[in-house]
């Protein structure tokens, strides 16, 4: 179960900040973001080398797409097409609300039940899809929002409901030269396993990275490893 939180603060300099843990199994090989995709050039994300996808990236125009698995669908299935084309797929939009007509307008049925964030520095949006039919849309409020395999916010889901309120009162991100608690906070291995935010490997899965990006009229996006060593987050390099 992979994390992401947005921030958005209109009028703010930096107006969109997201901070995201990525959940997977220790084994399947992965690199992290960059320009992976010939056919995709404007495109830095980290790559999934199993299935060629990605669980995070960005284009050239600023919009961030990050896809999550659904409660109850973690890895793959006969038939269907891996989630990691998703966020490939949105970023052929301009802004995040081109990126998120473009996932509405997929039969979603070709994939196993997805969430995803898309955003911009106008906003987030969040994306579900439920395993057929098209996936539903719903523009994320201003202020925090955090997204598991959950709804957003939703206070029923023991990681919301532990972390969704530290981090409304933490020291929030001023820009990508400050970024708060949110580093700290991402490493927070608190809590019984549904609860933790940063998981410790147990079962040959585990939290493998974490990324801060920050959304303006340019855009910075911070990644660290976390699985097998922890390492400091360092910028990656953007068109």
């Amino acid at each position: 179960m992979c994390t992401v939180f947005l921030l958005h603060r209109p009028g703010h300099a930096w107006p969109v900040m997201l901070a995201a843990n990525r959940d997977e199994m220790l084994e399947r090989p992965w690199a992290p973001p960059a320009a992976h995709w010939p056919d995709h050039p404007d495109i830095i994300g980290g790559i999934d080398r199993m299935a060629g996808g990605t669980w995070m990236a960005i284009n050239r125009y600023g919009v961030v797409s990050a896809v999550l698995n659904r409660v109850g669908s973690l890895g793959p299935a006969p038939g269907k097409r891996s989630r990691g084309e998703l966020p490939l797929i949105a970023l052929a939009g301009r802004t995040a609300a081109e990126a998120a007509d473009i996932v509405r307008n997929l039969d979603a049925g070709q994939w196993r039940p997805f969430n995803m964030v898309v955003a911009d520095a106008r906003g987030g949006v969040f994306l579900a899809g439920l395993g057929s039919g098209r996936a539903e849309a719903q523009v994320l409020p201003a202020g925090l929002s955090m997204v598991t395999a959950h709804s957003p916010n939703d206070m029923n889901a023991s990681r919301i409901a532990r972390h969704l309120p530290v981090w409304r009162g933490a020291r929030a991100p001023d820009s990508p030269a400050d970024w708060g608690d949110w580093p700290a906070l991402l490493a927070d291995t608190g809590g019984n396993r549904a609860e933790q935010l940063c998981l410790p490997a147990e079962g040959g899965f585990g939290t493998v990275s974490s990324s801060i990006l920050a959304l303006s009229a340019w855009q910075e996006w911070h990644f660290r490893t976390v699985q097998p060593g922890q390492t400091p987050f360092r910028p990656v390099a953007l068109p």
